[in-house]
């Protein structure tokens, strides 16, 4: 159910911050601008939004990052 988060990681080509909604959009059917729209709303709405980000720019991987998988 959630294989594609094994797969999660930041976006090299697609950042404004720190690529975390580039690494969604690449793994996605959403493109950045609506991750982004998503992640502002959470944050006015609700604040915990900032904190997800966060905690996402801390834990998401870089492509480079990335251990290499035996498939």
């Amino acid at each position: 159910m959630f294989e594609w988060l094994q797969g999660l990681t930041k976006s090299d080509d697609d950042r404004i911050i720190g690529g975390v909604c580039g690494g969604l959009a690449e793994h996605s059917p959403l493109p950045s601008w609506v991750w982004r729209i998503i992640a502002c709303l959470v944050s006015l709405a609700w604040g915990f939004g900032v904190i997800i980000y966060i905690l996402l720019w801390i834990f998401m991987p870089s492509p480079s990052q990335k251990p290499a998988r035996d498939e």
